[in-house]
C-alpha cells in the first residue's frame, strides 16, 4: 500500500495558492481540496538552489544535495575549450548521486516517479519511471519498465503519448505569434496535457499502489511564465473584461483541475498516507532587464564575435548563445537561465583567459564592477546579491558552476544579447522565479500546526526518506522537516540516520536527441524564457 504520495508543482508559490483558495468576490473558491489542505495540515516556505532553475532544483529535491554534489545547474551543460564553447542538455547521466527513487528501492520500497525532469534515461528502480522534459518519441524506450508503457496503451483508453510529451510544434507556434488573442489558447492547450499525467498516476497509483507514489505537474510554471498578471494578485486589474476576463478564467480552469486531480490522488493513496507538496521554486514579477553580456563587453571583459557575413558566422550570431571573440574574452554569461558569469581561466600559457594566480584579484574586481549597477529610477543595486561559487556549491562539481551566481534586484534572468542599453525597464511586467516555493504535508500523522519556518529544498528528500520509514544517508545534505509530523507519531518513528548513498553505476548510453530535437528543446525554453 501506499504510505507516502509526493505530488511536485513546478514553481508553485503561496502568492498564487493562497488566492486560490480564497473565497474570491465573483469567483469563490478556486481550490477547495488545497484549502482543506492548507487548513488541516502544515505549510512551509522552502527555500530553492541558489539560482532557483528547475534542472538543479529538482536535483536537489530528488536527491538532497546541494548542485555542487549532483552535478547539474542549468538546462545546459556547457564545455569551455579555449577556442571555442560547446554544448549538450543535461539529462539523468549528468546526475552524479542516487536519487530517492533508487535509495528507496534498494531499501526494498516500491516506487512511481512520473514527469520528474533529469531522470531519462530513467535507472533500474523497484517500481516505475515515466520521465518528464524530452521528446514524445524518446518516452517510450525511457520508460521503466517497458511493458508499462504497453499497458497504459491498452487500459487508458484517451492515452496520448504526445501530449505527455512537450508538443514541440504546438508551443512553436505560440511562440511564433503570442498575441493576447493567442495567450489564452497557449494557456488552454496545457489543460489536457495535465489531464493525460494525472491519468497516468491514477492508474499506476490504482494498480500498483507503490510504496512511494509521486507525480510532477509541471503546468503550474508554464502558465505562471506567460500568464503572471493574471495570477499575481498585485498586478489583478479589478473590473476585468475581454482579454483580460478570458486569460483569468483560463488559469483559474487549470488551477480548478489541478485541484480535481489533487483531491482523487489523496483520496487513492487512502487515510493512512502521508501526503507531501513541493515546488522546485516560487514565482514573483520580473520588472526589468539586464543585458549582462553588453555590460561586460563595455567594461572590457569580453569582445563580440565581427560578422564576416558568412554563412557560419550568420548562423553563429542568430544562436541562442553567447556569440563571442573567444580570444579575447575573459568573463562572458552562457546563457539567460544561468544567471552566472563564467570567468575564462588560461590552462597553459598562451592560452585565452586570465593566469590562475592573478583569478582572485580579478573575480574581485568584477564582483566590484557588477555592484556598481544601479536601478535608473531607485537608485538602488539592480545586482542585490553576487554569490561565489565555492561558498554556495560546496562538492565535487563546484568547479562546473558558474564563477559567479547573480541575483538580481527582482529576481528576472539575465539577456546575454549584444544590444544597448545595459539595463532596461520592461513594457509589462513578466512572472519570473522567486528562491522561495512551497512544501507541505497532510494526512497521517502530520501536525495539523499551520505554517512552519523556511526550510531548505535538499529537505524533501530526507522528509520523504522518514515518511516511508527508513534511515537517512548520512552524505545527504538535507535534514528531515521534523515540525511536520506530529509528536506522537514522531516519538513513534525517530528518525534514523544510515549508510551514505552508493555511487552511482555508469549506464551505456542511450539514444541522443538529433539536432532538430534540440533546436525545438531550446525552443521550448525560449517560451519559458530561459534562453532568447
Amino acid at each position: 500500500m501506499t504510505s507516502t504520495l509526493f505530488i511536485g508543482l513546478d514553481g508553485c508559490t503561496f502568492t498564487v495558492l493562497n488566492e486560490m483558495v480564497r473565497d474570491l468576490p465573483g469567483e469563490g473558491i478556486t481550490m477547495p481540496f488545497m484549502k482543506k489542505v492548507l487548513e488541516n495540515g502544515v505549510r512551509a516556505k522552502l527555500r530553492s538552489t541558489p539560482n532557483p532553475l528547475t534542472p538543479p532544483a529538482w536535483c536537489s529535491i530528488m536527491t538532497g544535495k546541494n548542485p555542487g554534489a549532483h552535478g547539474v545547474f542549468d538546462f545546459i551543460r556547457a564545455e569551455d575549450k579555449g577556442g571555442e564553447v560547446f554544448w549538450t542538455l543535461y539529462d539523468a547521466r549528468d546526475v552524479d548521486t542516487e536519487m530517492i527513487w533508487s535509495i528507496a528501492s534498494r531499501k526494498k520500497k516500491t516506487v512511481a516517479a512520473l514527469n520528474f525532469p533529469l531522470t531519462a534515461p530513467p535507472p533500474d528502480v523497484n517500481g516505475a519511471i515515466i520521465p518528464g522534459f524530452i521528446p514524445a518519441k524518446h518516452l517510450r524506450r525511457n520508460t521503466h519498465p517497458r511493458e508499462l508503457f504497453e499497458r497504459l496503451k491498452q487500459n487508458l483508453p484517451d492515452f496520448k503519448p504526445k501530449e505527455l510529451a512537450w508538443d514541440f510544434d504546438n508551443e512553436k507556434q505560440a511562440l511564433e505569434a503570442l498575441s493576447p488573442e493567442d495567450t489564452a489558447n497557449w494557456v488552454r492547450y496545457h489543460l489536457p496535457r495535465e489531464e493525460q499525467w494525472f491519468k497516468v498516476a491514477e492508474y499506476v497509483l490504482q494498480n500498483d499502489k507503490p510504496d512511494l507514489m509521486a507525480v510532477m505537474f509541471d503546468g503550474v510554471d508554464k502558465i505562471q511564465h506567460q500568464a503572471w498578471p493574471w495570477l499575481d494578485p498585485e498586478l489583478l486589474t479589478e473590473n476585468r473584461e475581454g482579454h483580460d476576463k478570458a486569460m483569468r478564467e483560463v488559469c483559474r480552469e487549470y488551477f480548478s483541475n489541478l485541484d480535481r486531480y489533487i483531491e482523487r490522488l489523496v483520496t487513492l493513496a487512502g487515510p493512512d498516507a502521508q501526503v507531501f507538496f513541493a515546488s522546485d521554486h516560487g514565482f514573483t514579477a520580473s520588472t526589468d532587464v539586464l543585458r549582462i553580456n553588453s555590460f561586460l563587453a563595455d567594461l572590457g571583459y569580453l569582445t563580440w564575435a565581427k560578422n564576416d557575413g558568412s554563412e557560419q558566422a550568420l548562423r553563429r550570431e542568430a544562436s541562442d548563445f553567447a556569440n563571442l571573440d573567444w580570444s579575447k574574452t575573459t568573463a562572458y554569461c552562457r546563457t539567460p537561465s544561468s544567471n552566472g558569469i563564467h570567468i575564462r581561466v588560461a590552462e597553459k600559457p598562451g592560452d585565452p583567459g586570465i593566469d590562475a594566480k592573478d583569478y582572485e584579484t580579478f573575480r574581485d574586481k568584477l564582483i566590484a564592477d557588477l555592484k556598481t549597477l544601479k536601478h535608473p529610477e531607485s537608485g538602488e543595486p539592480f545586482v542585490a546579491d553576487v554569490l561565489k561559487r565555492e561558498e554556495w556549491f560546496p562538492g565535487p562539481h563546484m568547479k562546473e558552476a558558474c564563477d559567479l551566481t547573480l541575483v538580481l534586484h527582482d529576481h528576472g534572468f539575465v539577456s546575454i544579447r549584444d544590444l544597448k542599453p545595459a539595463l532596461i525597464k520592461r513594457d509589462i511586467p513578466v512572472g519570473t522565479h522567486h528562491p522561495d516555493g512551497i512544501f507541505l504535508a497532510y494526512g497521517h500523522g502530520i501536525a495539523p500546526v499551520g505554517e512552519v519556518p523556511l526550510q531548505q529544498i535538499v529537505d524533501v528528500c530526507p522528509t520523504l526518506l522518514h515518511s516511508l520509514g527508513l534511515s537517512i544517508p548520512s552524505d545527504i545534505e538535507g535534514k528531515v522537516s521534523e515540525p511536520f509530523f506530529d509528536a506522537e507519531w514522531l516519538a513513534a518513528h525517530p528518525v534514523r540516520q544510515g549508510a551514505k548513498t552508493r555511487p552511482v553505476a555508469s549506464r551505456a548510453p542511450t539514444e541522443e536527441m538529433d539536432a532538430e530535437e534540440r533546436k525545438q528543446m531550446i525552443e521550448q525554453l525560449q517560451m519559458l524564457g530561459y534562453m532568447e
